[in-house]
């Protein structure tokens, strides 16, 4: 990507960030599903490490992903949208020096930014409910990465979030604004709170001690808390709010119903009522305009 193109969408995620009204990505999980997230007016688009894991892979989401497979996805969901690209990488893929070549790689690749999460390899997804180890870093290792990452980078507006999984974990509020704090510190671009409470009550504790609340731009993603609309949780102090999977969940659930119908009709048209039409896919990638180019000879 060209450094220009690359530098436009970083500056429009920085304004996001900093504007009076809240900024909202939704997660894409292809090229597709990116170009279609810009054509309903978000303002960015979130590359869902769950998504990349799940619907390119097929695999769950804890860790099985490499950073190579994960950048290849976001370059091409980056590539289908002129929209700001966030990206979703996990830990990092590993210790301070994989987090570093994270945030170069993908920062050479003409992504935004990044989002690191401080779970001890390998990961569990913030979303599962069955019982499972959940493993924090050492605060003070998670924000020597950070910084580390930071003094790496090569550009001053690319943007890394740092994701606190404190409240996730059971480790409450107090440990969750200590972390903020030390990610903020050592260079973090804005902080990623999430909770399990649907009620929103940690969350609140959460906002309402954390002395860098206004310094920084904190991120939501309400899948756990999605009674709250964009604004409402702008009100309450988040900045940027992510949708993060619902077309992935969208799409998964549309093709089990088509294929359910095929498997017992076992004909196209029972299907044709509920699914998008072929000129409509061909519109969609511009293919009439491939094709006059094509006929034009340039």
């Amino acid at each position: 990507m060209g450094s220009s193109r690359a530098e436009k969408k970083r500056a429009a995620m920085r304004a996001g960030l900093a504007a009076e009204r809240p900024y909202v990505a939704v997660g894409a999980h292809d090229a597709m599903s990116s170009q279609l997230i810009e054509s309903y007016g978000f303002d960015a688009v979130w590359v869902s490490g769950f998504g990349v894991a799940t619907m390119t892979h097929a695999l769950p989401d804890l860790n099985l992903t490499t950073m190579t497979e994960t950048l290849r996805a976001s370059v091409l969901i980056d590539g289908a949208t002129t929209l700001p690209v966030l990206a979703d990488c996990d830990n990092g893929f590993g210790g301070l020096s994989n987090v570093v070549r994270t945030l170069i790689e993908f920062e050479r690749s003409g992504i935004a930014g990044i989002c690191v999460e401080d779970n001890l390899f390998p990961k569990r997804n913030s979303l599962y409910t069955g019982e499972a180890k959940r493993e924090l870093l050492p605060v003070e290792e998670q924000a020597r990465r950070i910084r580390a990452a930071k003094a790496a980078q090569e550009t001053a507006t690319f943007v890394l979030v740092a994701r606190v999984e404190a409240l996730i974990a059971g480790h409450g509020v107090e440990a969750a604004c200590q972390r903020a704090d030390a990610y903020a510190e050592a260079g973090a671009d804005a902080i990623l709170i999430h909770s399990k409470d649907k009620s929103l009550g940690e969350i609140e504790g959460f906002l309402d001690r954390w002395s860098g609340r206004g310094e920084i731009p904190l991120v939501a993603v309400p899948t756990l808390f999605p009674d709250y609309t964009d604004q409402e949780l702008y009100d309450k102090g988040f900045q940027m709010i992510i949708l993060a999977n619902h077309p992935m969940r969208a799409a998964v659930r549309a093709m089990e119903d088509v294929l359910d119908t095929l498997s017992v009709q076992r004909k196209a048209a029972a299907v044709d009522p509920h699914i998008a039409t072929v000129d409509h896919i061909f519109d969609l990638v511009r293919t009439k305009e491939a094709i006059a180019l094509e006929e034009s000879g340039g």
